[in-house]
């Protein structure tokens, strides 16, 4: 089992005659990912390596199931792309692109509530079920994504793309593997927090733990933490805090828009805290997560 996707999960590619999106869209094909259309209004009757472009959503879901849309669209015109795939009926939407304005982001995230829709990101690299299928940017190009993303038993969710394949790395060269991994963005508002996603990963057969990378700046660690506290978990959970030098620099942000320490709440120091108080251990070092959630794994069975 996986969370999001699996390997029967269809998907299309919003902007997807794009530099970038082309090259996704290739590396999304050799890993195996079922990509059956792209939008690019003013390009239909394109193909982007063999894949149909068509000029709005409804052309493609008209006549085909799409589980799920990759918006790779400028900013100015991300969240409209949003809106369309949801109008659409689309359910899973992936959406890599960053910069895009705060308020526009609220309004998406609240209609995709209202349409029983989830949104992954903005400002994320997507989603991967190793060996099923992957969602966007995740991994890179096929070989790497496969040699970083072992199929296992950990689910990961990390602010950072790039860590997130650290990690997976760390649990696939450690025997753990990867049951899904999720890039949640690291914008200051995004469509689906640590909390939101962990009764996801509770239902999954597959999963036996959760490895976190965190990152100063916003509530999402607080928001799991009282999650934690609250309903508790049959998943062992590891998280790494990124940025403690942040706690001395108030105001500075620290790489992704979403992380800027503006109190107390928001330095490392509270997050940590808050955490281990509800469970969740946190490693000194990227290396160390797969020997402590082997260590709480093999203690819970």
């Amino acid at each position: 089992m996986s969370i999001l996707i699996d390997a029967d999960s269809t998907f299309i590619i919003q902007g997807i005659t794009g530099r970038e999106a082309v090259t996704m869209t290739r590396e999304l094909l050799d890993y195996g990912a079922r990509v059956v259309g792209g939008v690019t209004p003013g390009r239909k009757g394109r193909d982007v390596h063999g894949v149909p472009v068509e000029d709005t959503v409804r052309a493609l879901t008209e006549r085909m199931q799409v589980d799920g849309s990759i918006v790779a669209v400028p900013p100015a015109f991300a969240a409209d792309a949003v809106l369309e795939a949801i109008e659409a009926g689309v359910k899973l939407i992936v959406v890599v692109t960053e910069r895009i304005p705060r308020a526009q982001v609220a309004r998406a995230i609240e209609y995709a509530s209202q349409e029983g829709a989830r949104i992954i990101g903005p400002n994320c690299l997507g989603v991967i079920s190793p060996g099923k299928s992957k969602m966007g940017g995740i991994g890179g190009a096929a070989d790497s994504t496969r040699r970083a993303f072992v199929p296992g038993v950990v689910g990961v969710m990390s602010r950072s793309g790039g860590m997130t394949t650290e990690i997976a790395n760390a649990l696939s060269e450690a025997g753990l593997g990867v049951s899904t991994a999720v890039s949640i963005g690291g914008d200051a508002m995004i469509g689906s927090t640590y909390a939101e996603l962990m009764p996801l990963f509770e239902a999954d057969e597959q999963t036996q733990g959760i490895a976190i990378y965190s990152e100063p700046g916003g509530p999402m660690e607080a928001q799991l933490a009282a999650h934690m506290a609250e309903h508790g978990s049959r998943l062992p959970v590891v998280a790494f805090m990124a940025g403690r030098f942040m706690d001395e620099m108030p105001g500075m942000r620290f790489g992704h828009a979403g992380t800027i320490v503006e109190g107390r709440a928001d330095t490392t120091a509270d997050k940590i805290a808050r955490l281990e108080a509800a469970g969740i251990a946190v490693a000194e070092r990227i290396e160390e997560i797969p020997a402590l959630l082997r260590e709480r794994i093999e203690g819970a069975d």
